[in-house]
């Protein structure tokens, strides 16, 4: 090809030294090499990744499992336990006869049912001027004030699912007989002074005597009547009468699963001439309450697992940061044999993230491990999340990544003669 007239083909300067490359191979061994240079300051490195992504999912693990937990114990509650509310006791006199419209073997038409494994009627009795005492003759205090008296079959009192401190429950021949008889709570208990049954001691309702058979320490259902002296419904009935203020209610404990039917069929079973005037209904649905619980505990839970994962990369951030301090002859070196700053950038990158990688792993390990050995302690079930634990060494790797960002490029920053004169 010719040149224009007055034109010289411009010249060429040679090339005397090709770019240096840097292989994939060698990039791996070079950043192995480099791990393995300082083994003690490249476990240091780890640790920091291990502790953040081991706390990530351990404490991820932890509230999914603690959740489940919460949520299994508000449906156990929401599905073994139904009431029936007299409603004909509710409505005015010219509607229906006000009164108690449980009839007297309800405990026995309930447990017919299939399904059930306690039933029995119970209510607040309401008096007008109640003393409540340990002893006869006395007056009304703060004390006895506090105490309530409750009316219940002994189908309720098993119904309740109570935890007995000391003596028993009274049983359908107390109730049959209108035994003078009752059961404590333990909280009334203390505010009486009755600390113990075995010398047979009384409450003095109104002055009358009540023996105690029984002191409960806890309850399932209907925890108010721990605060007070739970009393047999017939003999309440023969004291005190029917139920006023208070109308009385059915509390059925059923098998898991069955509460819906039972909530169908209780108010036909016990009123088949009137249904109507009972009504069933399963507890409130604690959906919203458990929801809530769970939103609570997990964002507070995430917050702390980033916090960690956040300590880890500084970790990361500061000891590789070092490393560069320390290797800075090493980097003048590879400078002046023909390495390039995105090669030193490349080989401090891919330590860090491989640091990083080994340090994500060996953390899911420990925090799945932690996890599984807190739910087997506990006797819970262990739940974990996959979308939380296999992505988690894929985290750390991330971290490794992100905190060798900046000391990788500022290797890549030294200049070879700067470095070597140090």
């Amino acid at each position: 090809m010719s040149l224009p007239p007055g034109r010289t083909r411009p010249l060429r300067r040679p090339r005397l030294v090709a770019p240096s490359r840097l292989s994939w191979r060698d990039l791996a061994d070079e950043s192995l090499a480099g791990i393995l240079q300082r083994p003690a300051r490249s476990v240091l490195t780890m640790l920091g990744t291990v502790l953040g992504v081991g706390a990530f999912v351990a404490v991820l693990g932890l509230t999914s499992t603690a959740t489940g937990q919460i949520g299994k114990s508000f449906s156990l509650l929401q599905d073994t336990t139904v009431t029936v509310n007299d409603v004909g006791a509710q409505q005015p006199p010219d509607v229906t006869p006000a009164g108690f419209d449980f009839p007297n073997d309800s405990d026995a038409r309930l447990d017919r049912l299939n399904g059930v494994i306690a039933a029995g009627v119970w209510w607040s009795v309401q008096l007008p001027e109640a003393t409540i005492s340990a002893t006869p003759l006395s007056t009304p205090d703060d004390a006895s004030s506090s105490i309530g008296l409750f009316a219940a079959t002994p189908g309720a009192l098993a119904a309740m699912q109570p935890t007995v401190q000391s003596g028993v429950l009274f049983n359908s021949f107390h109730n049959s007989r209108s035994e003078q008889v009752c059961v404590l709570g333990a909280p009334a208990a203390r505010l009486l002074g009755i600390t113990r049954i075995d010398d047979q001691p009384a409450v003095f309702i109104n002055d009358i005597a009540y023996t105690v058979v029984g002191i409960i320490s806890d309850t399932r259902s209907l925890p108010q009547t721990l605060l007070g002296v739970i009393i047999p419904s017939s003999t309440a009935l023969k004291a005190y009468g029917p139920p006023t203020n208070s109308p009385a209610q059915a509390l059925i404990h059923t098998q898991l699963g069955a509460a819906q039917l039972i909530a169908a069929q209780a108010p036909l079973a016990l009123r088949p001439d009137q249904p109507q005037l009972l009504q069933a209904v399963p507890p409130p649905d604690p959906t919203s309450l458990r929801n809530a619980v769970s939103t609570d505990l997990s964002g507070l839970f995430l917050t702390l697992a980033g916090i960690c994962l956040v300590i880890g990369a500084v970790g990361i951030a500061n000891t590789t940061l070092v490393a560069v301090m320390e290797r800075t002859g090493e980097i003048g070196l590879r400078r002046a044999l023909g390495a390039r700053p995105r090669h030193i950038t490349l080989q401090f990158l891919t330590e860090s993230t491989t640091l990083g990688l080994l340090g994500g792993l060996i953390g899911t390990s420990i925090g799945v491990t932690t996890v599984i050995a807190t739910a087997l302690d506990r006797h819970w079930t262990a739940i974990l999340n996959p979308a939380t634990v296999l992505p988690a060494p894929l985290i750390g790797a991330l971290i490794g990544l992100l905190a060798g960002l900046y000391p990788a490029l500022r290797a890549a920053r030294i200049e070879p003669l700067d470095a070597l004169r140090r």
